[in-house]
C-alpha cells in the first residue's frame, strides 16, 4: 500500500492556531474506480482526529465517553487544523468542544466528553459475537463502490456483504468483523475510525447500485476504556441496522463489542442521500 499510512493520518502537530493534521487522498471517501481528489477525507477518520484533538490539545487523560460530530462542509486534501476549547473541566467529567477548518472554511464542529470509571451496577446487554475473526475470509470491497480508505481496513462477514437487495423484505441489518489493516491493538482513534468504516447499511436493502449519501451527523458513545489488552489484534465485531431511510436522509445505528463480547461502543449516523442522476 503506497501513500499516507494510517499512523501518518491520524497524527497531529502543534501548528500556530491550533492542532493540525494532513489529509491525504489515500483517505478519501471517493470509490477506488474514480481519482481519489473527486472525493472527501472519509469522516470516520474526521472523527479520530476530533477526539485525539480534544485529548491531546487539553491535556485529558481519562476515557473518552461520547463524542458527537457534525460534519459542516467536506474538507479539502490539505493540511486542516484543529481548536479545542475546554468548556467545563472536573476530577471526573470534563466537555470539550472542537472545531476543525482550512482557511476560512469550517469543516467539522464536534463535542466530546471525557470521564473516568466508578464503581456501580453492570448488566450485559449485548449477544456475543459469532465465532471468531479468524473463522471468516477477509472481503477486500470491490473497487467498483469500495471507497480508497477501505484499504486501510480488513473485513470479514460471517453471513457475507448482503449488498443490493440480500436484506430485502426483511430487517435492514448487517454484521462484520472489522479491524484497522495495520494490526495495530484497537484504541480510542482507531475504534472512532472504524465506527464509520462500512458502507451505509441501507445498500443491503437497495436491488440496485447504491445511491450515493454523505455524513451529516456522527454520534460515538464509547464504553469503558480501551487498553492494549481489550483487542491486542485490532479486531472488533460491528453490527449495523438501519432505522429510517426515506426523503433524501437514513439513521442507522451501530453496536462495537471486543473479540470477547465485551461491548466497546455504539453509534448513531444520520446520512444525506444523494439524488442519482440517469
Amino acid at each position: 500500500m503506497s501513500g499516507q499510512t494510517l499512523i501518518e493520518a491520524l497524527s497531529l502537530s502543534p501548528g500556530p492556531d491550533g492542532l493540525m493534521a494532513r489529509l491525504d487522498a489515500d483517505f478519501s471517501n471517493a470509490p477506488q474506480a474514480m481519482d481519489p481528489t473527486k472525493g472527501a477525507p472519509f469522516g470516520g477518520l474526521m472523527a479520530a482526529l476530533a477526539g485525539s484533538a480534544a485529548r491531546r490539545g487539553l491535556g485529558l487523560e481519562t476515557p473518552l465517553r461520547t463524542l458527537t460530530v457534525q460534519y459542516l462542509a467536506a474538507a479539502r486534501f490539505e493540511p486542516v487544523t484543529f481548536r479545542p476549547t475546554l468548556l467545563r473541566g472536573g476530577r471526573n467529567v470534563a466537555y470539550a468542544a472542537v472545531e476543525a477548518g482550512q482557511d476560512d472554511r469550517r469543516a467539522l464542529q464536534a463535542l466530546a466528553t471525557f470521564g473516568r470509571d466508578v464503581d456501580g451496577p453492570r448488566l450485559d446487554l449485548m449477544p456475543p459475537p459469532p465465532g471468531a475473526p479468524g473463522d471468516f475470509p477477509l472481503l477486500p470491497m470491490d473497487p467498483a463502490f469500495g471507497p480508497w480508505f477501505t484499504r486501510h481496513i480488513d473485513h470479514r462477514f460471517p453471513e457475507g456483504p448482503k449488498l443490493f437487495g440480500q436484506n430485502a423484505g426483511g430487517a435492514v441489518e448487517l454484521g462484520c468483523w472489522m479491524r484497522c489493516a495495520d494490526g495495530a491493538p484497537l484504541d480510542e482513534a482507531r475504534l472512532l475510525f472504524l465506527l464509520d468504516g462500512l458502507y451505509p447499511t441501507y445498500w443491503t436493502g437497495l436491488p440496485g447500485p447504491p445511491a450515493i449519501s454523505a455524513s451529516v451527523d456522527l454520534r460515538a458513545d464509547l464504553i469503558g476504556e480501551l487498553t492494549p489488552a481489550t483487542s491486542p489484534d485490532g479486531w472488533a465485531w460491528f453490527h449495523f441496522t438501519s432505522r429510517d431511510v426515506g426523503g433524501g436522509w437514513a439513521v442507522e445505528d451501530g453496536t462495537a463489542q471486543a473479540p470477547d463480547g465485551r461491548p466497546v461502543a455504539l453509534v448513531r449516523q444520520r446520512r444525506r442521500i444523494m439524488p442519482t442522476r440517469g
